[in-house]
């Protein structure tokens, strides 16, 4: 039996096929335009992710015909908004889109952190969907009295296949529109969107059916009238699922674009601190807080890419062979910062240099600001009660092996890598076994498939040494945060 993931990503679709035992088959990568401008602005057209898919898919049935199930994992929080003949009306607004400080500041202020952690678990933070449903209705009125349905960027290419408006409870979490304990929509929360249950797509686990690829889409892909589609879920807790990040406690840490620090829990808990981690639902049916800084390989990419000028990664990275010595620093708030900050205005820094200063230790402070940025959220994971000794890591930046001793060190946990690197498509694959019924549950699903094949181990003596940076770390933000804004006036 074969299953495919789909993972619709910030700068492409990934396609894999796996058999039930978990073997990777095949891999098709497609790229879509994104869309950067104003101040903070971020874009993508869902038509161009449809597109790519379809090629994508047609490539790998070509070869795989026959495929039992289909699920997908796919970046969170953007806004796909369609009118009541499934158009879209505009291009979806992306997670990491910073123009709805405005609204969230009246979400957070006015309506009430109070009444957003009790309606829907969360405070507002820019990325989040309800805020830029706001915004359309504050900047785009015409568009807004159009909107029948608004769903995510991977559940418009679930409805392309199936025909069906559906949603799962993991990426529905991040919407703000979603009561994450009970599993439901929030009815104070859709009143606020000037929204209701009809424009909202029905509610799924992420391992369940929502129904077939229709006559059309089989037409259009190659994909079989029989194939499943199966919901799947947002691209950290689908990852988590990839990483075997399913049993209470366990803990995984992605380096994609953006860095996240994802831990699984048994029962459902919120974080009332100013930081506010996030309190999603989990893609196997449980719970699990995660946080999130918003430029991680993003950061290196910016810096090896763009400043650097070159695309040799493992070369910028021969000379980084002293942990915990360096004493430069490196802010990544490039796309501001979500977790703790919640600062849209944050920029991003490196500070600390002299005239004796490398290359080679500014890609290294940089790898190092990332990291102290994800232990920001493992502080507060751990304030909660939560132990986390081991972590499993994936993303682009899981292929750097300085980058997984630096985040063991950093974190002071054992950092795991997995046989896979597919991170959040391997998940998606998972998904559709399980939605196929090939096996019982994602737990078991995880415990037959996944397989650690690295371990880092930390340094006691480099992770004292981290403590110290890390606390002059923390320090950074507070000192240059007046300036942010005041540039933003600027």
């Amino acid at each position: 039996m074969f299953t495919l993931g789909i993972d619709i990503g910030t700068s492409a679709v990934k396609v894999i096929v796996m058999n039930q035992n978990g073997e990777v088959l095949r891999t098709v990568s497609r790229d879509y335009p994104l869309y950067l401008f104003g101040d903070g602005c971020s874009e993508q057209a869902p038509q161009d992710w449809w597109a790519q898919t379809v090629i994508a898919l047609k490539e790998i049935t070509t070869d795989y015909p026959n495929i039992a199930a289909v699920s997908f994992s796919g970046q969170m929080h953007g806004l796909v908004a369609l009118d009541a003949d499934g158009n879209v009306l505009r291009r979806a607004i992306l997670w990491n889109d910073q123009r709805t400080t405005a609204e969230c500041d009246y979400l957070n202020n006015t309506v009430g952190r109070e009444v957003l952690l009790a309606n829907a678990a969360n405070i507002a933070l820019t990325g989040f969907t309800l805020p830029k449903i706001l915004w359309v209705k504050n900047n785009e009125p015409e568009i807004f009295k159009q909107i029948k349905m608004v769903m995510l960027p991977k559940d418009y290419i679930a409805y392309m296949l199936s025909g069906v408006a559906a949603t799962d409870y993991s990426d529905a979490s991040g919407m703000l529109l979603l009561d994450v304990a009970k599993r439901d929509w929030s009815d104070k929360m859709l009143a606020i969107a000037e929204l209701t249950r009809d424009n909202v797509p029905k509610l799924f686990a992420s391992y369940e059916s929502v129904g077939t690829v229709t006559p059309q889409a089989a037409q259009e892909t190659g994909l079989p009238t029989s194939c499943k589609v199966v919901i799947g879920g947002g691209d950290q807790a689908v990852g988590a699922v990839g990483t075997g990040t399913v049993e209470e406690g366990t803990c995984s840490v992605s380096l994609g674009t953006s860095g996240v620090l994802f831990v699984a829990m048994d029962e459902f808990a919120v974080d009332n601190s100013p930081a506010a981690i996030h309190a999603f639902a989990h893609a196997t049916g449980r719970y699990h807080m995660m946080g999130v800084t918003l430029a991680a390989a993003g950061s290196s990419k910016w810096w090896v890419e763009q400043v650097l000028g070159t695309t040799d990664y493992p070369a910028e990275q021969v000379d980084i062979n002293e942990l915990g010595r360096n004493k430069v620093y490196y802010l990544p708030y490039l796309s501001g910062e979500r977790t703790p900050h919640n600062d849209p205005y944050a920029r991003g820094a490196f500070i600390g240099m002299t005239m004796a200063t490398t290359r080679a230790e500014m890609t290294q402070s940089l790898f190092e600001g990332v990291a102290f940025s994800l232990r920001d959220i493992l502080v507060r994971v751990r304030a909660l009660g939560k132990t986390v000794s081991t972590a499993r890591i994936i993303g682009g930046g899981a292929n750097s092996p300085v980058w997984c001793q630096i985040v063991a060190d950093v974190l002071n946990v054992t950092v795991q890598k997995i046989h896979s690197d597919e991170g959040p498509a391997l998940g998606a694959a998972i998904l559709a076994m399980v939605g196929a019924g090939v096996y019982a549950s994602v737990e078991e699903a995880c415990t037959k498939l996944i397989k650690t094949t690295e371990t880092f181990t930390p340094n006691p003596q480099t992770a004292a040494a981290y403590d110290k940076h890390y606390a002059v770390y923390t320090r950074l933000y507070e000192a240059l945060k007046g300036s942010y804004s005041e540039i933003a006036k600027i």
